[in-house]
């Protein structure tokens, strides 16, 4: 199973964006064998916070078809526009946070037992305790 990640980000090495005010987005496709940089989407105008909602409009619409989108901050209509469209955004830990890290972090966690968020982030259902059993049994 493959899913895109995206990431706000200034330097395309931490995420330190937030998600309003992002001029560009780092999309990867990620599965339990590794991850694949698929592209920067780049948006242009005067992002800065101003309370219009139409500048993010565009940016819900680029990043439809990723699961997850990592940010430093976001608005809380943002977060709820996006959710809607079935993106959960996450906010990373701070801006020093690598995105290498975080990817490195999401194949090994999908390789193995994903906590619950992930799960319906990745539109899977929770396993039963007997279809648990049934794969730790296999392993």
């Amino acid at each position: 199973m493959k899913v895109k990640i995206a990431f706000t980000t200034t330097d395309r090495i931490h995420v330190n964006a937030h998600f309003g005010w992002a001029k560009e987005i780092d999309v990867y496709e990620i599965s339990d064998n590794g991850y694949e940089f698929i592209e920067t989407l780049k948006f242009e105008g005067d992002l800065k916070e101003d309370g219009n909602e139409d500048k993010i409009t565009p940016k819900l619409q680029a990043l439809n078809d990723c699961t997850i989108v990592y940010v430093v901050a976001i608005g809380g209509s943002a977060a709820a526009r996006l959710i809607k469209k079935n993106v959960t955004p996450v906010k990373a830990k701070s801006e020093e946070e690598k995105i290498e890290d975080i990817l490195n972090k999401l194949v090994k966690t999908l390789k193995g037992n994903p906590p619950p968020w992930l799960r319906k982030a990745l539109g899977q259902k929770k396993l039963s305790f007997a279809e648990e059993l049934e794969k730790e049994a296999t392993l």
